[in-house]
């Protein structure tokens, strides 16, 4: 069953040496994902599940001890989900995937297991939906890491360009995400989502199907569109 959820962003940008010279402008961001993973560690899962969106529409499965890496971005910066064990050669994780481990190696993480799971925007609604189900029944006490970005079209300069539908959009997300609200996240409207080009939508559908069966309360712990992106942190516990 869900005991804890902690949702935060995966821009590449949280990693400072990503960031550079503007690694400053999501300081506030950064506090606020490790306020988040230090509710999941309060809540003593017996496995953590980390959630991130994926280029391939999945659901792929990452065992602990997938290793990541930044050096495609031009730092020499390498991660690895969980602890060090053997995996089959040649995989790696995909960047929301390796921001996550980012996140978790910084707050120092080691009281569960730790899977990572990959699911893209192809992933309907339903399917994510029935992952989360499936996910929740894993283990007596489940955690999950939820990675995924808001619009990308807040601002003029935004990767999207303006439009008037991202803030609408991207209050609703936080609203739904703040307030645990499980049947706003299945409603979110996945065409919506992909021509605002959100990349959390997959990612908190399968959130809430994960968290049907539990009790949760929500807290929003930022909400900001730096780079003219929505990003949310909160916490379901």
């Amino acid at each position: 069953m869900l005991v804890a959820a902690a949702i935060c962003p995966c821009p590449l940008l949280l990693v400072p040496e990503v960031a550079a010279g503007a690694a400053p402008e999501l300081d506030r961001a950064r506090a606020a994902c490790a306020d988040a993973l230090g509710v999941l560690a309060a809540a003593r899962p017996d496995l953590l599940v980390v959630i991130g969106p994926a280029e391939r529409g999945g659901p792929d499965h990452h065992p602990e001890g997938t290793p990541g890496s930044f050096r495609g971005f031009g730092v020499e910066v390498d991660v690895r989900l969980g602890g060090a064990k053997d995996v089959e050669p040649g995989r790696e994780l995909p960047p929301s995937l390796a921001v996550a481990a980012w996140l978790l190696e910084r707050t120092g993480w080691s009281d569960a297991p730790i899977e990572g799971l990959g699911v893209g925007e192809p992933l309907e609604a339903d399917r994510c939906v029935e992952t989360g189900r499936e996910i929740a029944a894993r283990a007596e006490r489940v955690a999950l890491l939820v990675m995924g970005d808001g619009s990308a079209c807040r601002t003029l300069k935004a990767p999207g360009y303006l439009d008037e539908r991202a803030a609408p959009f991207d209050a609703e997300v936080a609203r739904a995400l703040g307030t645990a609200d499980v049947p706003a996240l299945k409603a979110l409207d996945a065409e919506l989502a992909y021509e605002l080009k959100s990349s959390g939508r997959a990612p908190w559908q399968v959130l809430a199907g994960a968290a049907e069966d539990a009790d949760l309360a929500g807290a929003l712990l930022y909400e900001d569109a730096p780079y003219g992106v929505g990003y949310v942190v909160a916490t379901w516990s």
